[in-house]
């Protein structure tokens, strides 16, 4: 693993993709900093983290997807990987926020954002962007953000747990190319915050509904079954749940 450490940076995401284009990068360089000054989480939000509490890494893989349309396949490798590492840390009650929010109980401790590149010749790189807060005491006006510390009343070492979920990763990815991808499936939609369980949802005109999530579809979308007792599809950006 070649680890570049930076004391600030717009963006780890950006650095690496940058680096990538312009110099020969092996695979599974990871990118941390930290201050990162404009990182950004799903849809476009930003990524806030206290200077230097926090885990804030990006990840290049490449060799790992032979073409586009599993591409939601890293992100179930990517999310279970960081679950793995952060249960060797016994923290409680780990869980994945569709698409990709990692919560203990109902506390977002952490999120990922995955951006991919295809090349002409149909090599899938992708750069995992992962935000962990670890150190962080104070999350005013963030009442649904807790950190590792504040859940285990102890600090922890953000390198350590940086190589564990590098690691995981790793072995994840490796079960892909062995076309393992069901099995951490079948792990990702044990994992899913409140699946089976009636929870109020939003949609993009802001109209509220009641649905129970059933499962995630191979390209990424939630599948819930809605009032009408049909199941229905929705994108990332389609959808938000309230909780």
């Amino acid at each position: 693993m070649q680890l570049i450490k930076l004391d600030a940076i717009d963006s780890t995401n950006d650095y690496l993709k940058r680096l990538s284009t312009t110099g020969h990068v092996t695979n599974f360089t990871v990118v941390t900093t930290e201050n990162q000054t404009n990182g950004r989480g799903q849809m476009g939000s930003k990524w806030v983290s206290e200077t230097g509490k926090n885990l804030t890494m990006s990840i290049l893989i490449k060799d790992v997807l032979t073409d586009i349309s599993g591409i939601y396949n890293l992100n179930i490798a990517v999310t279970i990987g960081v679950i793995k590492a952060l249960e060797k840390y016994h923290i409680p009650k780990l869980s994945i926020k569709w698409p990709n929010d990692i919560l203990s109980d109902d506390k977002k401790i952490g999120g990922i954002l995955i951006e991919n590149s295809i090349k002409t010749s149909g090599e899938v790189i992708s750069i995992i962007g992962i935000g962990l807060n670890i150190n962080q005491k104070n999350f005013e006006d963030l009442p649904k953000a807790s950190s590792v510390s504040l859940i285990m009343g102890t600090e922890f070492d953000k390198e350590e747990i940086l190589k564990a979920i590098v690691n995981a990763i790793k072995v994840n990815t490796g079960r892909l190319m062995s076309n393992e991808a069901s099995k951490l499936w079948d792990i990702y939609l044990q994992k899913l915050f409140k699946k089976g369980v009636p929870m109020p949802f939003e949609n993009q005109q802001g109209q509220q509904f009641m649905g129970i999530i059933q499962a995630v579809s191979e390209d990424g979308k939630l599948q819930l079954l809605v009032e009408d007792d049909s199941v229905q599809s929705f994108g990332v950006k389609e959808i938000q749940m309230l909780y």
